[in-house]
């Protein structure tokens, strides 16, 4: 058919076209459904195809030879088809685009003019042809103004982008510029503060330079003044040195004729028919010991104090061993009167025998002592129970001792460490005891007993308890009677007072804890063995330092204790003995009895004064004893307390003054002036510090 050929034509001359020519890319369809759109709708003239008629047909057919406008009119009928443009726009539609070939080839003008022919026979491919040129002509245009937009989107974006980066860039910039100045600020601060530190540092090491100058000064004076407090004590000590010495030999010359009398009174062992050789034997022993103390002295420079007074004890024991030797010759002189006399008058009676009188017998005398009463020797040992007594009580002490030995012989620190935080929760309150009221009393009371309880306490900013360790208790028992013991050995002894109220809580946890009533008790016997009372035995090969122990001395680099201080410290545990048992703890059960009451009280004096008296230490504890508990024992005993009394002025005190000296005569008057004066007044008075009923109310 003749329009299946101009369909062809049209196909080859829009193949033939610049469009045709074109290259299209195998993605096209990524590009959107737009373009899909455009190839399958139907074909439609532009409103702006009259512009390609106007503007392209007129300036092609001046180009056009007559022939082909002669056959392009002979086929316009045939090519009449209906059209929706003017015919003024028929004749736009028969341009067609040059060849690319030079206008002198005759190949391109042959293509050329077969290509317009082709065009020209389909006024629907020429209708096709300039859709797609204006299309592409607006495509263009809109294209145009689309990148000419999107420059000048692109350039104002990137004009606000460097001005917002230009005002970042300056943000930044000042943001530094504070950085450092505040680093600056903050440097300059360091170094002000600094500065000012090194200056307080500086000042206050001139101040401890000055502070330890002013230290250093001080000790230098008071090392000046230690040294020449020193050196006069030296030379005071060579003055008295020299002194003693001079004493001892004065001492050593008496004696040595005390032990010449001696020798002279052997003439009436065979008149009277004595055995002296005892006093003669004691007396070269007396002469012995004091020739050793004078060698021992010359050895080590100068005699003690203690030296000179176991010279003059040894020169006053060479006096009663002559006055003893005298007395014994005196009796055996008074014996042998007597016999003689006996024999006198047995002749006289042989001889009146024949005049049948009757025949008397007289009975001999007893022996009278020098004033005139029998003479009846005392007690030098303890009584058997009360020894019993006396070394069950070290028993219990050595096994209380035994119990935590792996407590004290512990090497682990945290042992230590509980032993000592015990130790000080134990002996702390016993220190803060003294005549303070009554109220904070209570509260150290409370605080020991609950220690020994098992309850935690508070000592020294931590919670203490003796369940800390298993031995815990028998260490807390032991240090704490040791401790009340101790407190009447050093602050009772200073302070007399003071016994009262360590007595009242002694005797109070006595109550409520047996076991360490026994231990102060055991405590009390070591240190101060007259509170049994006990006198211990020298026994043969017994150091002196260890015998001196025993009496109760303190003996430290081999240098016994001064005779005032021994006495003091014995005083003081006297008196705690005293005021313990004649005092209970206001705030106890009262149903019991006193664990250790006046009874024991009464008991130590009458056992005291059946022994023989010691030389200025039995003086002194029955002063101390009858000044703290005589008033209760007279409220307990009545009359036998002041029979007892009587005892001892009129038999026990001439025994006390027989041997004492006259150097120590001073505790022994004190006795006697205070019991004449009770006698007198028929009085213990109450003694100072006694705890009254408003000291439990303050």
């Amino acid at each position: 058919m003749p329009s299946e050929g101009r369909c062809w034509e049209t196909l080859q001359a829009l193949r033939s076209s610049d469009k045709g020519r074109l290259c299209y890319h195998r993605d096209w369809l990524l590009r959107g459904e737009d373009v899909l759109e455009e190839c399958i709708s139907v074909p439609k003239l532009s409103s702006y195809s009259g512009w390609v008629v106007d503007h392209v047909l007129p300036h092609k057919q001046e180009n056009q030879s007559p022939s082909e406008t002669s056959s392009s009119s002979r086929s316009a009928p045939a090519l009449d088809q209906p059209s929706l443009i003017p015919t003024s726009s028929v004749r736009s539609l028969a341009f067609s685009p040059a060849s690319p070939e030079t206008p002198d080839g005759t190949k391109g003008k042959h293509e050329s003019q077969h290509t317009e022919s082709m065009v020209l026979q389909s006024s629907r491919g020429i209708k096709v042809e300039g859709c797609i040129r204006m299309y592409e002509l607006v495509h263009r245009m809109k294209g145009t103004e689309g990148l000419r937009q999107w420059q000048e989107e692109q350039e104002r974006k990137v004009r606000a982008l460097s001005e917002m980066a230009s005002e970042q860039l300056k943000r930044f910039d000042e943001r530094k510029e504070l950085k450092h100045h505040k680093e600056f600020q903050d440097l300059r601060e360091v170094m002000e503060r600094s500065s000012r530190e090194a200056l307080g540092q500086q000042e206050k090491l001139k101040a401890e330079h000055r502070h330890r100058a002013k230290i250093l000064n001080l000790k230098l004076r008071e090392a000046e003044q230690q040294r020449l407090r020193q050196a006069e004590q030296e030379r005071l000590r060579r003055e008295e040195g020299q002194g003693r010495l001079r004493s001892l030999y004065a001492l050593q010359e008496e004696v040595l004729q005390l032990r010449q009398q001696l020798d002279a009174s052997d003439r009436h062992r065979d008149l009277l028919k004595l055995d002296l050789s005892a006093f003669l034997t004691r007396g070269n022993q007396l002469c012995g010991l004091i020739s050793g103390i004078i060698r021992a002295a010359s050895e080590n420079g100068f005699p003690s104090a203690e030296d000179q007074a176991v010279a003059e004890r040894a020169l006053q024991e060479m006096r009663d061993l002559l006055s003893d030797l005298q007395q014994e010759i005196a009796r055996a002189c008074e014996e042998k009167r007597r016999r003689d006399e006996e024999e006198a008058q047995a002749k006289r009676q042989g001889s009146l025998l024949q005049q049948g009188p009757e025949v008397h017998k007289a009975s001999p005398a007893p022996s009278q002592g020098p004033a005139g009463k029998q003479n009846e020797d005392l007690q030098v040992k303890v009584q058997d129970s009360t020894m019993q007594w006396y070394q069950q009580l070290q028993e219990a002490s050595g096994q209380c001792v035994l119990a935590f030995e792996g407590l004290t012989s512990s090497k682990d620190s945290q042992a230590k460490k509980i032993k000592m935080d015990l130790q000080k929760a134990a002996t702390i309150p016993v220190s803060q005891i003294s005549t303070i009221a009554g109220s904070k009393l209570k509260e150290i009371f409370d605080k020991i007993h609950s220690l020994l309880s098992g309850k935690p306490v508070q000592s020294g900013g931590r919670s203490v308890s003796v369940t800390l360790s298993p031995q815990g208790l028998d260490f807390v028992q032991y240090k704490l009677a040791e401790k009340f013991v101790k407190q009447g050995e050093e602050e009772v002894a200073s302070h007399h007072e003071a016994a009262f109220p360590i007595a009242v809580v002694a005797s109070g946890i006595w109550e409520l804890h047996p076991r360490v009533g026994d231990l102060i008790l055991a405590h009390l016997h070591k240190k101060c063995p007259y509170s049994v009372p006990f006198y211990p035995a020298f026994r043969e090969g017994m150091a002196l330092e260890d015998y001196q122990r025993m009496l109760g001395y303190q003996v430290k680099d081999s240098k016994v204790e001064q005779q005032d201080n021994f006495l003091k410290r014995m005083s003081g545990m006297i008196r705690l003995y005293a005021a313990i048992i004649q005092l209970r703890w206001p705030y106890g059960s009262r149903q019991e009895s006193h664990p250790h009451g006046l009874n024991h009280g009464w008991r130590w004096l009458a056992q005291i004064l059946n022994m023989e008296p010691l030389s200025d230490v039995t003086a002194t504890l029955l002063f101390d004893f009858l000044e703290v508990c005589g008033n209760a024992l007279m409220k307990q005993y009545q009359a036998q307390f002041w029979k007892m009394v009587l005892l001892i002025k009129e038999d026990y005190f001439p025994r006390i003054e027989a041997i004492t000296s006259s150097g120590q005569m001073g505790s022994f008057i004190r006795l006697k002036q205070f019991l004449e004066k009770c006698l007198q007044r028929k009085e213990i008075p109450v003694p100072k510090g006694f705890l009254t009923s408003s000291f439990w109310r303050s």
